[in-house]
């Protein structure tokens, strides 16, 4: 780790786990590490990792029951190793808004630009990106606003609320139980929550959902009805009129313009029209 401010009372907002120079069948446990991680969690860091750094945010157990990259020659060993962790190494990075996983050493550079993107906008990571001669972010090619969730606001029981959003975000969720998570009533619940993420929770909630949402659409062939139900709606035509409210155009014509996939496929029937 290194503090750009060691001798100033603050806190990391933050913090990338590198890739290691060595294997990750050679990684000793790093419980110091690993407890560190979590403590800064918890205080509304943001967690990132590049590669086999992956295998740190493993065993500080933040990333059970959530989808993370690496490298593609690791995935099998992080699955084996932390097998409660959905290993998802097609993508290059994966932002699950409190913990952003990158995949290859070099994914440094699509991690580095994801997190100029969130620091100083949309415009400033194109240039920096034209400055360094390089692609965009895969993920961030969307000429749209981008869900960026609140995790600074000092609330540390809202804090846990959110993370618990995110994780679990494709699950049922109703004020009552999250209310009960904080240990408050729902009305007092409702009042912190937005008071501290500037949303209601079912707002919130949607947000994340439909943040998940447009990444499926982007990297996948899934039909629409089978991503509505694997990112929490069972609805198809709520997810339809949710998504369009959020990003401004249906899920289908998004898939269009900006799918990865929907581009290779386009690029295959060209080829075949020589």
């Amino acid at each position: 780790m290194w503090d750009s401010h060691p001798r100033l009372d603050h806190r990391l907002d933050f913090i990338i786990a590198p890739p290691s120079i060595a294997m990750p069948e050679d990684l000793a446990a790093m419980p110091v590490a690993a407890q560190w991680l979590k403590t800064q969690h918890r205080a509304g860091s943001i967690i990132a990792s590049v590669c086999a750094g992956a295998f740190v945010l493993g065993e500080s157990g933040l990333i059970n029951g959530r989808k993370v990259t690496t490298h593609w020659a690791f995935a099998d060993q992080l699955a084996q190793r932390f097998p409660k962790v959905d290993v998802a190494c097609e993508y290059m990075i994966v932002d699950d808004g409190d913990i952003i996983t990158a995949g290859a050493i070099l994914a440094w550079t699509d991690l580095g630009l994801t997190l100029v993107q969130r620091l100083m906008g949309r415009e400033a990571m194109l240039a920096t990106a034209r400055f360094l001669l390089t692609e965009p972010p895969r993920q961030r090619q969307a000429p749209f606003r981008e869900f960026l969730a609140r995790f600074d606001h000092g609330d540390s029981v809202i804090l846990s609320v959110q993370h618990h959003l995110h994780a679990k975000s494709e699950q049922t969720q109703n004020i009552e139980d999250l209310a009960a998570m904080a240990g408050m009533g729902a009305r007092t619940f409702m009042r912190r929550f937005a008071k501290a993420t500037g949303q209601r929770p079912t707002e919130y909630l949607q947000h994340v959902r439909i943040a998940k949402a447009r990444e499926s659409l982007e990297q996948t062939r899934l039909p629409i009805e089978h991503l509505a139900y694997q990112v929490g709606y069972h609805d198809p035509s709520a997810f339809r009129k949710i998504f369009h409210k959020l990003v401004g155009m249906r899920p289908s014509e998004y898939r269009k313009r900006f799918g990865t996939q929907a581009r290779q496929d386009a690029l295959t029937g060209d080829e075949a029209s020589l």
